[in-house]
């Protein structure tokens, strides 16, 4: 266990604990509480703690969640947070207290040679959120009350301003989903005029459907069969639905583009039909961008590959690289990714935010602290 009861203090008249917070425990399959903790400290110099504003429940989170991924031991969970600098330690230049801020998903320093070439996941220096930091403190998952910031000049971007309540679901899809699909849009090559095909409708399928838009492609297919998903690719730039899958889908789409297929495809998925899918659907010398989280055993056909001339180009998303190009966009309303929540609950039902994603009653679920 990463606490106990007697690290908490004593526990006061409404059942809290002095010095605690709440946050989101995962203990295995289908398993996810929301528990008394111990609220962060400053310990290096170069964090902060910020209050959280708005959390959500993301995709990947439900690979622990319905157990393809292990969980040997209760941890804390979520990687997406927007919200409000309480504390900075004595040597954070570029945020100070009361600055509303986007956190990626991950922590990086922004000064390391990966970060400095667009690759800030690949930090010399960085970590995780729900871990340990490599001086040892400890870096607060996401979904909680507060979380602690191990390198705050580098991995938090603040706003301007306080912004407007109504952009907060927006913003905070710059700490993960809309800098995701932006990376499988950047990594395929996605150009003014092009034809573009994505894969999987979740959050960041439909991110890369606006990323495309905002790239200037002419026309976006989105694969999908859930008619409310569909409605959202729509007002995001989707010109066409293809709802087959397999073969037929493939069939479908290379009808669609000249018999050959389109010039990129955007696989928002992870899974070995996923990723079939994309690079079957591909014209020769067309490529594909990749951003969902490899499962299932997906692999790449390097003969195939070879044989068609097709370029296979992603990974996991470097967002902290994309939250400065596209947060203007965001606050002057010129994008509203925020769009992928449709459904919103307080933290204390974030046992119900984990179902309704698992059994797709939801999209991407926004949780408020």
């Amino acid at each position: 266990m990463l606490w106990d009861a007697g690290k908490l203090g004593k526990q006061t008249s409404t059942g809290r604990y002095s010095g605690s917070m709440r946050a989101t425990v995962i203990y295995g399959e289908r398993d996810v509480r929301l528990e008394e903790v111990p609220e962060p400290v400053l310990s290096s110099g170069i964090d902060a703690i910020v209050r959280v504003t708005a959390a959500c429940v993301c995709g990947s989170d439900l690979w622990s969640y319905r157990g393809i991924a292990e969980v040997p031991e209760p941890k804390r969970i979520g990687h997406e947070f927007v919200g409000v600098v309480e504390e900075i330690g004595a040597n954070v230049n570029n945020i100070k207290v009361g600055d509303f801020v986007i956190a990626p998903f991950y922590d990086c320093d922004m000064t390391c040679a990966n970060c400095l070439n667009g690759v800030s996941t690949s930090c010399l220096n960085g970590g995780w959120w729900g871990s340990h930091d490599r001086e040892g403190g400890f870096a607060d998952g996401a979904q909680g009350e507060r979380v602690r910031v191990p390198h705050a000049d580098g991995s938090l971007v603040a706003t301007p301003e306080q912004p407007d309540p109504a952009l907060i679901p927006s913003l905070l899809t710059l700490a993960d989903v809309m800098g995701t699909g932006h990376h499988a849009a950047v990594s395929a090559g996605v150009t003014e005029g092009s034809t573009v095909v994505v894969v999987g409708d979740g959050a960041v399928g439909l991110c890369a459907v606006l990323a495309a838009k905002r790239l200037g492609a002419a026309r976006i297919v989105t694969m999908s069969r859930h008619k409310d998903r569909q409605a959202i690719a729509l007002e995001f730039g989707a010109t066409d639905i293809v709802e087959e899958r397999g073969e037929d889908g493939i069939a479908k789409i290379k009808e669609m583009f000249d018999g050959i297929g389109p010039e990129f495809v955007l696989e928002c998925v992870g899974t070995a039909e996923s990723m079939d899918q994309a690079i079957k659907s591909v014209r020769p010398g067309g490529s594909v961008g990749y951003v969902g989280v490899p499962t299932g055993g997906a692999e790449l056909p390097i003969q195939r590959l070879f044989g068609s001339n097709v370029g296979v180009n992603g990974g996991v998303a470097p967002v902290r690289n994309y939250i400065e190009e596209l947060l203007p966009e965001v606050l002057a309303g010129t994008i509203n990714p925020g769009r992928v929540f449709d459904l919103e609950l307080p933290l204390a039902e974030v046992a119900e935010a984990y179902l309704a994603m698992d059994e797709r009653r939801a999209t991407k679920v926004l949780l408020r602290p």
